[in-house]
């Protein structure tokens, strides 16, 4: 008899913890999401999820990788922006931000720090898209929300949150074709190793160069989306492998500039992100070559994650991948006050405004922050 019983305590809390564990993830529902215009869905395809709804205040966590380049700095500054808002730090008991470098390892130990510590939701800039598996697995069945943006995450069981980085590499491919016609030598300023971004703005770039039929060069440095990183890869290949026909930035797309002016390498087409600077540039010297598109989505799309994730936590349902628009001025169109900003920084990025989601930030309001772990 009483092995008979302790046999059933055991199949009994057996039980209860695989139900737990099948509760703590989503379920899968018929969209659309709460808030269709803010958070739309990546694909016709995409399914939505609501996960069981928690009373708040929350506790969120930023798990950041790389930070040494002004878009993940901002980056830094915009989410405790975000928090700060009356509006969203109502809804917080507690905002703690770790950048990890790019050592993935720590980045995944302080993830599961997190989850360990009792965070309801994690929010996380992946420094590699398939290897965070096993600390998926324990966010989901400690009932941890996870939502990637910018460099996302290889599964299902997470939220994304992203622009389309192969069609922004895409779209810098094709401002190339469509204004060096006749094909020739490009340079192309790659970002951080190993990362999503990097690899899907990459692919997008060569499968427009490849299959337009032009004759093409293509020199590939590393410029880990810094201005100073930038500007020294780009004059170590002009030096080398310069002139250029026509060259591609993912970021520190100023310091690529300055490293031509510096060279005195003509300017030419530039398919490049947002940096204030590089469309100060892009505006001063378009009757001179110059002939930019600026593209990308700022920083402030960890607003959106962290939004994401707020509204997860409240049983809210939200698509399971996550589109957000791309912020695009090309050539002739670029206008001071409205795409670049004279007065400020070049290391600010411009497009830090999603208004389907009610978020808008103020230089001001994101450059009173600081970088650091809080």
């Amino acid at each position: 008899m009483i092995k008979s019983f302790v046999g059933g305590v055991i199949a009994a809390t057996a039980f209860v913890m695989l139900s737990s564990s099948a509760i703590a993830g989503p379920e899968v529902v018929k969209g659309p999401a709460a808030e269709p215009d803010c958070f739309a869905p990546w694909a016709a395809d995409t399914q939505f999820f609501k996960y069981p709804k928690k009373d708040g205040p929350y506790r969120i966590a930023l798990a950041n990788g790389y930070i040494a380049n002004t878009w993940r700095i901002q980056m830094i500054q915009t989410a405790k922006a975000y928090a700060a808002q009356p509006d969203v730090a109502k809804k917080l008991k507690e905002f703690k931000v770790v950048s990890t470098g790019e050592d993935v390892p720590a980045q995944i130990s302080a993830i599961n720090n997190f989850i360990d510590s009792g965070f309801d939701a994690i929010v996380v800039n992946a420094q590699n898209p398939t290897a965070f598996g096993p600390v998926i697995k324990r966010a989901k069945e400690a009932g941890v929300i996870l939502v990637a943006f910018d460099n996302i995450l290889d599964t299902k069981d997470a939220i994304n949150v992203n622009v389309d980085q192969k069609g922004l590499g895409e779209l810098w491919g094709k401002w190339l074709v469509s204004h060096v016609p006749n094909g020739g030598k490009v340079l192309e300023v790659r970002g951080v190793a190993g990362t999503s971004v990097d690899t899907d703005r990459h692919n997008g770039i060569h499968e427009v160069l490849d299959g337009s039929g032009k004759k093409w060069e293509v020199t590939e440095v590393v410029g880990k989306w810094d201005d100073g990183v930038a500007q020294k890869a780009t004059a170590d290949a002009i030096a080398t492998s310069g002139p250029f026909d026509g060259i591609t930035g993912q970021g520190g797309d100023t310091g690529i500039v300055q490293a031509m002016i510096d060279a005195k390498h003509p300017f030419v087409p530039f398919g490049g992100e947002t940096e204030n600077g590089f469309r100060k540039f892009c505006a001063a010297h378009a009757a001179d070559g110059l002939k930019c598109s600026s593209a990308g989505t700022g920083p402030a799309q960890v607003a959106v994650a962290i939004k994401t994730a707020i509204a997860a936590l409240e049983g809210n349902v939200v698509p399971q991948s996550v589109k957000l628009p791309l912020a695009i001025v090309e050539d002739p169109n670029f206008k001071a006050g409205q795409d670049f900003f004279p007065d400020q920084s070049d290391n600010f990025f411009v497009g830090n405004s999603f208004p389907t989601c009610g978020i808008n930030f103020t230089a001001q309001e994101i450059m009173g922050q600081t970088k650091e772990n809080k």
